[in-house]
């Protein structure tokens, strides 16, 4: 069984989507739902498993559309953050993306992996740090959703990458700030990652340790692949008992 060794790392930093919260799969429903109805006549359809994996999962809305277009050879006008939602540019797309997402959630919410809770439970048993971090702009709402927000030191989301201009990922922008804030060097600091771009973050960002949870069978660089954080075991420190 792989290990996170709270002797070599302090705290674990926790990509959301696809590794906290089960919303990868929405994410990427609501891109073929508003690509496909785009491409027709243009190109072939949105493939979940390979265009959503290769180009799109991990990396903030726009970015990630910009990726996927320009793999089809498509040029489209970047808009305005005001465009209709639908418009044939990457505002206009990347709007109705969102508000089909959106929609999807409030119909059917957003539900945490039991197993992700289960480590993250037993890291801060044992006195280890946590913090989540997410591309999208509903990373806190999300998180706050799936009834697991207590399980976190911190937060970082899209909303403080715009604010700040930090990069998205796959540079460790997002990752470096969470372990600034837990006062960390990147050195002490765990990254969990499900999407190729955030795995390639956190080795770029000189992270102790980079686990990949591996749903998809992506095969990815990094020092411990796991198919479910269920396969983890955490050893190491443990809090003192209180006088």
């Amino acid at each position: 069984m792989s290990v996170i060794d709270l002797t070599a790392v302090r705290a674990v930093v926790f990509d959301t989507d696809g590794v906290v919260t089960d919303t990868a799969r929405v994410h990427a429903a609501a891109w073929k739902h508003v690509l496909d109805a785009f491409l027709r006549g243009r190109s072939d359809p949105f493939d979940i498993r390979g265009d959503y994996v290769r180009h799109v999962d991990g990396r903030p809305r726009l970015d990630g559309l910009r990726t996927f277009l320009a793999s089809r050879g498509i040029e489209l006008p970047e808009g305005a953050p005001d465009d209709e939602p639908g418009a044939p540019t990457v505002h206009g797309l990347g709007l109705a993306k969102d508000r089909y997402f959106v929609e999807q959630v409030e119909k059917y919410g957003v539900a945490a992996f039991p197993s992700t809770v289960a480590l993250l439970h037993e890291l801060r048993r044992r006195g280890a740090r946590t913090a989540a971090v997410s591309a999208s702009m509903h990373g806190r709402t999300l998180v706050g959703s799936a009834g697991v927000m207590y399980l976190f030191d911190l937060l970082v989301d899209g909303n403080d990458a715009a604010l700040m201009n930090l990069a998205g990922k796959p540079d460790p922008a997002l990752f470096l700030e969470a372990a600034r804030r837990l006062s960390l060097p990147a050195g002490r600091v765990a990254v969990v990652d499900s999407a190729l771009p955030g795995l390639e973050a956190g080795r770029k960002g000189g992270f102790g340790l980079v686990v990949a949870l591996d749903r998809a069978g992506q095969a990815p660089e990094a020092d411990v692949v796991v198919r479910d954080l269920g396969e983890l075991a955490v050893r190491g420190r443990v809090l003192p008992l209180s006088t």
